[in-house]
């Protein structure tokens, strides 16, 4: 699990030659490959053997056990050294799986979020910072570590938290335990979730938007949303992605504020602050919907673009399992826990309803 915010995976030796550290990357590859397998043989064995004996049971897809066979292995014999540093790139595949996705979107799908959906984007991100400060200052939590707990809910979870630690000059043990509350909750999230869309009978586009708004971490949103369907998966990646865009405004707001403070150092470039912090994978995204929307793609290819998606989300959904570790969650304290579950409960519960509401009044 990550509860650190070095740069290097663990296991890796950043002063490796390229040769080595692509040699260390593969017993972990392996590793997601085959928790991933694993899912996706469980999914078409169950499947198989209800249909054929005509027992009704519901469809569980491989995308949920592909995390609990993860969630098992982490929570019980753990991760061999050896297989953390290709664990740890299950971000890229989630990265890579997102803009490969973008081969099933044309620029006119991703119109279809409309201005009401950013519009809710806009006010689920302000309601997200403020309350989250304010929890902060109720509980005594120390006002970086606030400040890391409000960048991650409100905009893209983990990446989030980890780009502004440097920004903002804030202590790795702050990040630390802002990562771990986290990842906590992103963990419940794809339970819970997809209960209540259920129990509400959300539309796809409404349990999507939903999901993205809310879920902090990508991999966690997007593994929520094609829980309940694939349009709900689709319409949480392009909810999520408008949330992660934002990142480099957010975090280069929280550089300005703690460098006015004396306590992080100035911006002097803040063109290049925007760049370095913007999620390159956003532009990936829309650069391969863009080829799609112009044809650049045959029906095949754009098939088989979709399909290397899958796979890279399906590496994805096991790394999400292998790295969670709920007992390093454990040695994190309960304060930033307590400020997290309160503030992402009030956030989920303020999201719904804005979706809900705007639903019925628009018909999204």
């Amino acid at each position: 699990m990550a509860t650190t915010v070095t740069s290097a995976p663990a296991g890796l030796n950043s002063s490796a030659n390229p040769v080595q550290r692509l040699l260390a990357l593969i017993p972990g590859l392996l590793l997601l490959i085959a928790v991933g397998y694993a899912g996706k043989f469980i999914e078409q064995s169950i499947n198989g053997y209800t249909k054929a004996h005509h027992i009704p049971f519901p469809n569980i897809e491989y995308v949920l056990w592909a995390i609990v066979i993860g969630l098992v292995i982490a929570n019980t014999v753990g991760v061999p050294r050896i297989f953390q540093p290709g664990v740890a790139t299950y971000e890229f595949w989630l990265k890579a799986g997102i803009v490969l996705l973008g081969s099933r979107f044309l620029l006119g799908d991703i119109a279809k979020l409309g201005p009401v959906s950013l519009a809710l984007a806009g006010i689920a991100i302000t309601l997200s910072l403020l309350f989250m400060h304010l929890l902060g200052r109720a509980f005594k939590l120390k006002p970086k570590l606030t400040s890391l707990l409000a960048v991650g809910s409100s905009i893209c979870g983990v990446s989030a938290i980890i780009a502004a630690k440097p920004a903002i000059d804030a202590d790795d043990e702050d990040a630390s335990y802002a990562i771990a509350a986290i990842l906590a909750l992103g963990a419940i999230s794809l339970f819970a979730f997809p209960a209540i869309g259920h129990a509400l009978h959300l539309s796809d586009k409404a349990y999507g938007l939903w999901t993205g708004l809310a879920v902090d971490n990508t991999a966690e949103a997007t593994a929520a949303g094609a829980l309940y369907s694939d349009a709900a998966g689709k319409f949480a990646v392009l909810a999520k992605t408008t949330r992660n865009a934002l990142i480099g405004f957010i975090v280069l707001g929280y550089a300005i504020y703690w460098a006015s403070r004396g306590q992080a150092q100035t911006v002097s470039n803040k063109a290049a602050f925007l760049w370095q912090k913007f999620p390159k994978f956003v532009l990936g995204f829309l650069l391969i919907s863009l080829l799609a929307t112009v044809g650049f793609f045959t029906k095949a290819q754009i098939g088989s673009l979709a399909n290397l998606s899958r796979w890279a989300f399906l590496l994805t959904f096991a790394g999400v399992g292998l790295r969670t570790s709920f007992r390093e969650l454990g040695k994190q304290g309960w304060r930033p826990f307590a400020v997290g579950a309160i503030g992402e409960v009030f956030i989920a519960l303020v999201t719904l309803g804005l979706v809900f509401g705007a639903d019925r009044l628009f018909h999204l």
